[in-house]
């Protein structure tokens, strides 16, 4: 990115609702610790011994750390399927989305986007001096991927929730890679499913985030992973001591942290049908293969739905900040007793 591109971006965001005047997006999670969060999708739970190894790392967090992270890449890529050596460590998810579009869009050029979806995908592409050119998120893998420098998919879906077919999302990747069109793909939420990575696919490049699925997003723990002349780009941009002691070790212990992942996505499905049911009796709910639903509020005005929840001391996500949605409040899937107050104070 350059400084004109910044100072674009801000530009954007004075007319654009979905980007801030200071050229950021809003993002889940309340900083009111009085209130039960809803708004951020995070595992409540974290891997048992998560706390020892954390600080067991404070002695290694006194020196550089190695910076090929040979642990960590081999957890990693045994946990999505790919070679340890296309593993690239960065700071979270975010980081290797950054990295991904920093290294593959130019100024000018067109990034294939899904709506609704994260709103971070349209600030990089425009970072990076690109332009967004949205497509229903439902439609997308249907788009003609030419004359696009980059595809992006987000599966499953935020804030929608649905898993992309595994054949359709392959084909898609294949018709990308025949015209030169880079795709990437956020599966930041796919592990709580039992999906396939498209990790280590030609053409393909992956983000991926430890944050949703062990509940840890301060401690800034992601990769990106990538084949070929696209890998060696990562490569070559990726920062110098791109994750922390700390993040490798951990993210070394919760990739292997195999019961705590089955018994993860067990619970998060079955509250997530119970929650989906219940919703489902005064709201139109979105399927979901994710840790949250999001629905359309109708007759109910959401500013009131937000301040009914924020009174029975739980936070909320207001949808509206997504492309396309202007009734819509998503809630993440909790634990049961949690998730039985959400209901209760939605009166459902």
């Amino acid at each position: 990115m350059d400084p004109d591109t910044v100072a674009a971006l801000r530009a954007v965001g004075e007319t654009d609702p979905h980007i801030g005047t200071d050229g950021r997006v809003p993002h889940g999670s309340s900083d009111d610790p009085d209130l039960l969060d809803f708004s951020a999708n995070k595992n409540p739970r974290v891997p048992p011994g998560t706390r020892e190894v954390f600080a067991a790392a404070f002695d290694t967090a006194r020196s550089y750390p190695n910076d090929g992270y040979p642990d960590f890449r081999a957890a990693a890529a045994e946990f999505v399927g790919c070679e340890p050596e296309e593993v690239v460590p960065t700071a979270g998810g975010l980081e290797a989305i950054r990295l991904a579009m920093q290294t593959s869009v130019r100024t000018g050029e067109s990034v294939l986007l899904p709506a609704p979806s994260f709103g971070e995908y349209a600030r990089e592409v425009r970072l990076q001096g690109g332009e967004p050119a949205f497509v229903d998120h439902d439609a997308i893998l249907d788009a003609d991927p030419d004359d696009h420098a980059m595809a992006v998919v987000c599966n499953p879906n935020n804030p929608t929730g649905e898993c992309y077919d595994a054949d359709a999302l392959r084909a898609f990747a294949d018709r990308c890679r025949e015209v030169g069109t880079t795709l990437l793909v956020d599966e930041a939420f796919l592990g709580f499913t039992d999906e396939p990575s498209l990790s280590g696919r030609e053409g393909v490049l992956v983000a991926r985030s430890l944050t949703k699925l062990f509940g840890l997003p301060g401690v800034r723990m992601g990769f990106a992973v990538g084949t070929g002349g696209a890998l060696d780009r990562l490569a070559t941009a990726r920062r110098a001591w791109s994750m922390s002691a700390a993040a490798a070790a951990v993210g070394t212990h919760c990739y292997r942290a195999d019961e705590f992942v089955a018994e993860t996505r067990e619970r998060v499905a079955r509250e997530r049908e119970r929650m989906r049911d219940r919703l489902a009796t005064r709201f139109d709910v979105f399927p979901s293969d994710a840790p949250f639903l999001s629905f359309d509020t109708g007759d109910t005005d959401v500013e009131d739905l937000l301040a009914t929840a924020r009174e029975a001391g739980i936070a909320l996500r207001d949808a509206r900040t997504f492309r396309r949605l202007d009734s819509h409040v998503r809630v993440a899937v909790r634990r049961p007793d949690e998730n039985d107050r959400l209901l209760e104070a939605l009166d459902v």
